[in-house]
């Protein structure tokens, strides 16, 4: 289960199949990442790419914060129909364009449009080839907007600082937050 912890849908709960293989990001965690977004961005006024959307709990966020322009990207089929049945369910379908497709099939394509904010929750046995190639295609194919960030959910063992586009890194209890920009670090 989970809960949409702001905005408009504050508290509204969202139950997924038990068989559904997804790890929502926790309360705690989300409300700590909204807190960071927040103090960076007009939220109502930015376009979202939410990458490996699982079940959308972070579309909903968004959703619930006014954003109008979400793009959820979802490979699995039951995940993709659950995002679609929801956001018909709390009445925000036009808030967000859900696509069934493949994350790194999607970044490669060569005609697209850029994002304030893009998000990504890959798998938690994505290797270090699958994370490069996911940094590398948002940051270095034109999806970032030249003032956005690029947003990395991962376990806190994982690093990356040496990367460099990183900016920074927030922890919260076994998973972090590595936020990327599109400048260099020098």
């Amino acid at each position: 289960m989970i809960r949409i912890i702001s905005g408009t849908l504050k508290g509204k709960r969202i139950h997924a199949p038990k068989h559904f293989e997804v790890r929502p990001t926790t309360d705690f965690a989300k409300e700590a990442f909204f807190s960071i977004i927040n103090h960076r961005f007009n939220i109502e006024s930015v376009a979202v790419l939410d990458l490996f959307s699982g079940i959308g709990s972070i579309d909903y966020e968004f959703a619930s914060r006014g954003c109008s322009d979400i793009t959820s990207v979802e490979f699995n089929p039951q995940h993709v129909k659950f995002i679609h049945n929801t956001l018909k369910e709390l009445g925000i379908q036009n808030q967000v364009n859900v696509m069934r497709r493949e994350v790194f099939q999607f970044l490669e394509q060569k005609n697209h449009r850029s994002y304030d904010l893009i998000f990504a929750d890959p798998p938690f046995d994505f290797t270090d080839e699958d994370y490069n190639k996911l940094i590398s295609l948002i940051l270095n194919q034109n999806w970032l907007a030249e003032t956005g960030q690029f947003i990395l959910e991962h376990i806190s063992k994982k690093s990356f600082e040496n990367c460099p586009h990183f900016l920074e890194s927030r922890k919260y209890g076994s998973l972090s937050f590595s936020f990327f920009g599109r400048e260099e670090k020098i």
